[in-house]
This record gives C-alpha cells, sequence and structure tokens, in this order.
C-alpha cells in the first residue's frame, strides 16, 4: 500500500496549495452534513466525520462555525452527491465525487474536464469496481506495535497497519472510521497528518513520461471544478 498512501499524500499536498478552494468546498460538505442530521457533531456523525476531515486541511473555525451556522437557519439550498467515472491516458482509471445543487451544471463541467484534456467519460461502474472505499488515519509518535496495541484494546479492526516515511498509516473499512477515531482519541491521540475517507485503487499503474503532464491537467481541471468535492485514481505519480 505504499504507492497508494504516496498517492494521498500528493493529492493532500496538492490541495493544501489550494486552501481557498479547499476551505469553501468543506464549507459546503459541513454545511449538508449539518443539514442533514443535527447541527451538532455529538449526535450528528456524519457531521463528526467531516469536521475530523476538516481539521487535518487546517479549515478555520470561522468557516466551520459559518457553515454549521448556514446549517440552523431556515434558507434551503438543495445538493445532491453525484460520482462520475472516466479514463485518462493510458487507460488510467478516475473517479469524480460532486455535491451539487446543478447537475446539468456539473455534468458538462466534469465531461468537458474529460474530452479537453484528452481523456474520456465512462459510465457508472465503469471504473470504481477496480477501487475500494477506505478510511485512512495517519499518526506520528507512535510505531506499528503501538497503535496495533491501541486498537485491539479497543477492538477495533482494520486492514493493515504500515509505518512509512516516520508515520503510522492506518487502512480501515469506511464505516469504522469513527470506531478507530474514538479508540485513538481514549489514548490522548487526537491530532492526525491524515484523516480521511477515501477510494483506493486495488492496483496502481503506471503511465508514460510523455502522458503524465497530460494525466496531471484532467486532474487538475477536475478539481478546479467548484462542485467537485474529490478526484481518485490509479496512478502512481511518484514521490
Amino acid at each position: 500500500m505504499g504507492r497508494k498512501w504516496n498517492n494521498i499524500k500528493e493529492k493532500k499536498a496538492s490541495k493544501d496549495a489550494s486552501t481557498s478552494r479547499i476551505y469553501a468546498k468543506f464549507g459546503r460538505l459541513i454545511y449538508v452534513a449539518a443539514k442533514q442530521g443535527e447541527p451538532n457533531p455529538e449526535s450528528n456523525q456524519a457531521l463528526k466525520v467531516v469536521l475530523e476531515r476538516a481539521k487535518t486541511y487546517s479549515v478555520p473555525k470561522a468557516i466551520i462555525d459559518r457553515a454549521i451556522e448556514k446549517a440552523k437557519g431556515s434558507a434551503e439550498e438543495n445538493y445532491v452527491e453525484l460520482r462520475y467515472e472516466g479514463f485518462g491516458p493510458n487507460g488510467s482509471m478516475i473517479i469524480v465525487d460532486t455535491l451539487t445543487n446543478n447537475v446539468n451544471r456539473t455534468a458538462a463541467e466534469v465531461r468537458a474536464a474529460f474530452s479537453k484534456n484528452g481523456g474520456n467519460m465512462g459510465v457508472n461502474g465503469s471504473v470504481s469496481y477496480m477501487f475500494d472505499a477506505t478510511a485512512v488515519f495517519g499518526l506520528e509518535g507512535k510505531s506499528v506495535d503501538e497503535v496495533l496495541e491501541i486498537l485491539m484494546e479497543a477492538d477495533v479492526d482494520v486492514r493493515d497497519i504500515l509505518e512509512e516515511d516516520e508515520a503510522v498509516i492506518v487502512y480501515a473499512e469506511p464505516d469504522q472510521f469513527h470506531a478507530v477515531q474514538e479508540a485513538f482519541k481514549a489514548m490522548g491521540i487526537t491530532e492526525f497528518t491524515v484523516a480521511e475517507l477515501t477510494m483506493l485503487a486495488q492496483n496502481d499503474v503506471e503511465i508514460p513520461e510523455d502522458s503524465v503532464a497530460q494525466f496531471e491537467k484532467i486532474i487538475d481541471t477536475l478539481e478546479d471544478i467548484e462542485d467537485v468535492q474529490q478526484v481518485y485514481h490509479n496512478v502512481d505519480l511518484g514521490e
């Protein structure tokens, strides 16, 4: 899973470089999660997960509070979660998760991002079957054995625990996100280098050097779309 972790780090670093865009996307996610349940993370698990993710991206408290307060109001903005799947150069696979209040606009923008950069859209299921939904946590200052002991004591099952780049990486089923988080918090661990619900490719692929720029252009264009929340792919871009 090492290369998969490198891709997550790379994607996160890329997003960290465009903070205003990330803050806006998290503001929308927080609003939707708070609107769908109680605007209190202690009683709204979906909101709690989003806030934990926002914390690893250093989303300011003011943005979080504003989104939650907006959800408490009478105004109603209807958002729909949609997933698009497609292909980049050399058969590379891409998944695009969106949150939109205008389906036609979003579909057109995603399709254009593929077609104008040498990719093409696929039908539902054409790509996602090669990915696994996964909860990923990264933390520093602990060994693999220490993390394993914490999770065993809490009776939490995970897929894998690895040590990479001086950090311990935990891969778990998506529905175990809260259980893993709470197990760590019970031991006083509240800071994570990553706390994400993501889609990991079952097999990473490499693409020719002369296709890398084209592939990265597709990814960058997709991530620039306001309604796009996450972009996943199966390409090993190295470190």
